[in-house]
């Protein structure tokens, strides 16, 4: 029989999460022929999720849990359920009941033809600032990662077990999701689904975590934003060039002309504003080597629930 794995991670959800995993019981009873785990991971939440985690593990042995000693992010929290997980597929979904448990056979039955299926919303349910948010992460990940146009990244997902174990082959901090797992197999699909209204809260992702969320894309998985920065380097030399020639003949065809100074002061901010970007690129890049060199973590796990064995966390 085989075995799906569920993870979730967890952060603000003491009051939905249990009705996640009682839709996903629910679901895979009434379906059969499926064993299954759920792997709750409590991102460091404020409010008091790993206390409901505690009691549905209690009530169902099936569902574990694991506490990550501060907030590592949405990303680092599926590759902690990752390292954890023992079936032969493995579903990710949110803990907000939004993303809906009882339509993960359609990801599923997918995976007959296709090695990973993404959910898809005929209608997002999201605020305009998240919904934002997701078609610059769109966007980015089309340049970035060669994402198929047609094709949309969702947290609600579904694929084999060696795809997790591909990524789980990334040991570095600051994992990006989209990019690990596109970059396992090229076979992926959509499947509509529907998008539920949250019941309660707000989205955990705020401005800033969406930039960092951005900059981990950037500077993990591509050197296009360095190359970006070469060809705007040579763009502006060339510019600088022609603009010097352009002062010279200038001065020679009229040489009691006067070159304005605010002209000038306007040119180098805009250069020494290119350059301090472009520094900024290059050091976040130094930054994440520093950090990888140094063997910084993706997690830490405080404690684990449910679970019979004592893996270290990465």
């Amino acid at each position: 029989m085989e075995k799906i794995s569920f993870v979730i991670p967890c952060y603000r959800s003491e009051n939905t999460v249990g009705g996640v995993v009682d839709e996903i019981v629910e679901t895979i009873t009434a379906h059969g022929g499926y064993d299954y785990e759920i792997i709750l991971v409590n991102d460091n939440s404020p409010d008091r999720v790993i206390d409901t985690i505690k009691a549905l593990s209690a009530a169902n042995p099936k569902v574990k849990g694991l506490d990550l000693s501060r907030n590592f992010g949405q990303h680092s929290a599926i590759m902690a359920g990752f390292t954890y997980l023992t079936g032969d597929i493995v579903v990710c979904l949110d803990d907000d009941g939004q993303t809906p448990a009882n339509e993960v056979f359609k990801l599923i039955d997918k995976l007959d033809s296709f090695d990973l299926a993404f959910a898809e919303y005929k209608t997002k349910q999201h605020s305009g600032f998240r919904n934002f948010g997701s078609k610059i992460n769109d966007l980015m990940a089309r340049w970035l990662l060669s994402k198929p146009k047609d094709l949309k990244i969702m947290s609600y997902f579904a694929c084999k077990r060696y795809v997790v174990e591909e990524v789980l082959r990334y040991e570095n901090p600051y994992p990006y999701m989209s990019g690990l797992l596109l970059r396992a197999t090229k076979k992926v699909t959509n499947v509509e689904v529907n998008h539920r209204e949250r019941v309660e809260g707000s989205s955990g992702y705020s401005l800033k975590k969406l930039l960092l969320l951005w900059i981990n894309g950037f500077t993990s998985f591509s050197v296009k934003p360095l190359r970006f920065a070469t060809f705007l380097g040579f763009f502006t030399a060339v510019i600088g060039f022609l603009f010097g020639i352009y002062v010279i003949i200038h001065k020679i065809v009229v040489p009691d002309s006067l070159m304005g100074w605010s002209s000038t002061m306007s040119v180098m901010l805009f250069l020494g504003g290119m350059i301090m970007l472009m520094l900024g690129m290059v050091g976040e890049y130094v930054g994440r080597i520093y950090l990888s060199i140094n063997r910084s973590p993706q997690f830490v796990i405080r404690d684990k629930v449910g679970f019979e064995d004592k893996k270290d966390g990465k």
